[in-house]
């Protein structure tokens, strides 16, 4: 073995078998651009598959740390990392990623549920006794099978992250009449997807137009008000695009801390009277188009029934039923009497994408999500600076806002790394798409259709799918024991309880025993965990857990897990264990490490 070292060792420092060095600093750790280094063999230790490649001696990819870094860089901008995706973030460097992530564009969420309802059918039929009329669908459960398969099968990884974001900041939900609507599911979160990494305020208007927004909050079929007949606009709507979707409740100073009147009090951004205000612009929007299947109607008008509507069509306005008189909007501004419907709608979203407050407001719900429950002031603030301004007069460029959250120093630096009041739970649907998304999958016919409802019932979550507009979780949310350490927050920690955190540990149960990890309601083969590549790793207990510790925890599994866990592996012998012992092992470090308060907690 000592014959290779040395010549590891006069790879490395030869000077003659180094060629056009380009940094004068120093060589490795990634400095080798240029450079060939040449030896008689790559090493390999006996009795193992992995070898130790002389070029990762100075190319940095015989460091855990880079790819340590990568892993973790990974668990903030997307679902998670195979080693793939891994390396490809190495080799790209994370601007450089980033900036190709905002030009991908992954499958319409629609047509992958249209071709996959389309197939849940054919399925359906072929049992004979199944009436073709009695096929449900496209419901949620078609949707939720099109999230699925798009998010195993995409290259869009970032777009697909922030969409998932701006799905609890702009909330619809299954949790109504919209669960029967698969189309206006999937349309909706296209809009999402098209928007998340384009300009804010494309984004906000085209939300206010959906159908499926207009069901949920109301203001689809909104007639102006009538005295006589007691018509008055509905709220809802109106009260939601400025509280939960752009200004939020308080005026914000850039850096999100709360503004102050003399006497040291909030301000509010709005009162009652503007609510009533905004509501009066979104009257008169109905139906854009009527429902394929429809034969008794040829156009849609104003009331129609919410079942016959097209929700693959914006909402258009109907003039006789929208209200025409000027309208006083918030901080002084007047819509004048006498435009159309789409006028009032398009600058009165104008002024609330215009509005100082939107900057911090989204900066923190987006930092929240993305990397940590408690930015500091000076992260909202040189993010929302982003948003006020990309550095081209832009304003509202979502791309820019996400690239400026995901390379912040408090999001990369190791001293915020280690600060413990920082970092976030992660909530149980990323923690279930990390392992999806990380590990090997064992699917044999392309399809990773997945209903999540084994899921959506121990843990609380899955896409588009919580109890109200608030979210699964409230961005201000403090467990208890916050409260006494100052203004910390903790919102994933609101649906952390003791029926989600066991549910969800027998959910990494079941899937490391390789049970079902994605499976549908219809007649095929549901996918599960493949080990194929792990076990000739387990049979040295450490490089597994390297591998594990850089998947799931990206270099900051403690010692003394790792011990537990190392040790708990090494129990597992053919002696007692017969000849699956390393099937079971890395079943065991699998279940152990996701179980583990280091991959709980992203720091």
């Amino acid at each position: 073995m000592m014959h290779r070292w040395i010549l590891i060792l006069m790879a490395l420092f030869s000077t003659s078998l180094i060629h056009a060095q380009e940094y004068t600093d120093y060589i490795g750790a990634g400095h080798y651009q240029g450079m060939t280094v040449h030896s008689s063999n790559d090493f390999q230790p006996p009795g193992r598959d992995q070898q130790a490649h002389i070029a990762n001696t100075i190319n940095g990819r015989g460091l855990d740390g880079p790819r340590q870094a990568a892993a973790r860089f990974l668990s903030q901008a997307s679902f998670g990392g195979s080693a793939l995706d891994i390396d490809r973030v190495m080799d790209m460097g994370f601007e450089n990623w980033i900036d190709d992530q905002i030009s991908i564009h992954g499958p319409s969420m629609m047509e992958t549920m249209t071709a996959i309802t389309r197939e849940a059918y054919e399925l359906y039929l072929r049992d004979p006794e199944n009436n073709p009329d009695d096929f449900y669908g496209p419901a949620w459960n078609h949707f939720q099978y099109a999230f699925w398969q798009n998010n195993i099968q995409n290259e869009d990884l970032l777009r697909q992250r922030v969409a998932w974001a701006l799905s609890q900041i702009m909330v619809i939900s299954i949790r109504s009449d919209l669960d029967g609507r698969g189309e206006a599911l999937a349309t909706y979160y296209d809009i999402l997807l098209n928007n998340a990494l384009g300009n804010y305020e494309d984004l906000l208007y085209q939300v206010t137009l959906s159908p499926a927004m207009g069901f949920y909050l109301s203001h689809y079929n909104n007639p102006k008000a009538d005295p006589e007949k007691n018509i008055h606009p509905d709220e809802n709507y109106a009260r939601e695009v400025m509280q939960l979707f752009s200004i939020g409740l308080y005026m914000l100073n850039n850096d999100g801390t709360h503004k102050k009147d003399g006497a040291g009090q909030d301000i509010p951004t709005y009162d009652n009277s503007d609510i009533t205000e905004m509501a009066r612009v979104f009257t008169g929007l109905g139906p854009g188009g009527i429902k394929e299947t429809t034969d008794w109607l040829t156009e849609p008008y104003f009331g129609l029934e919410p079942y016959w509507n097209d929700y693959t069509v914006p909402m258009v306005m109907y003039e006789e039923y929208h209200d025409t008189d000027a309208k006083n909007l918030i901080n002084g501004t007047t819509l004048p009497a006498g435009q159309s419907g789409m006028e009032d709608v398009r600058q009165a979203i104008h002024h609330l994408a215009m509005h100082p407050n939107v900057g911090p407001f989204l900066a923190r719900r987006l930092i929240q999500n993305l990397v940590k429950s408690n930015p500091s002031p000076e992260y909202i603030d040189r993010v929302a600076s982003v948003f006020n301004n990309n550095g081209s007069g832009e304003r509202g460029d979502l791309g820019a806002v996400v690239k400026a959250i995901l390379l912040d120093p408090e999001a990369r630096t190791c001293a915020w790394i280690q600060d413990e009041y920082q970092g976030k739970l992660r909530e149980p649907f990323q923690r279930y798409m990390q392992v999806v998304r990380s590990m090997d999958l064992l699917n044999i016919n392309g399809k990773y259709w997945n209903i999540g409802y084994q899921f959506a019932e121990t843990t609380g979550q899955i896409p588009l799918a919580s109890n109200s507009v608030f979210n699964f979780f409230l961005p201000d949310y403090q467990p208890q024991s916050f409260k006494k350490k100052g203004d910390l927050y903790g919102p994933e920690f609101q649906i952390h309880n003791s029926k989600t955190s066991i549910g969800i540990i027998n959910q990494f149960y079941q899937w490391a025993l390789r049970w079902n990890l994605l499976n549908s309601w219809e007649e095929i083969e549901p996918t599960y965990l493949d080990y194929v590549t792990c076990e000739p790793l387990a049979k040295d207990p450490e490089i597994l857990l390297n591998k594990l510790d850089i998947l799931f925890t990206h270099g900051q599994m403690t010692d003394g897990n790792r011990k537990i866990i190392r040790e708990a592996m090494e129990s597992l012998r053919p002696g007692n264990m017969g000849a699956d012992f390393l099937e079971y092992r890395v079943a065991t470090a699998l279940y152990l490490t996701l179980i583990n308060p280091d991959f709980a907690i992203l720091k």
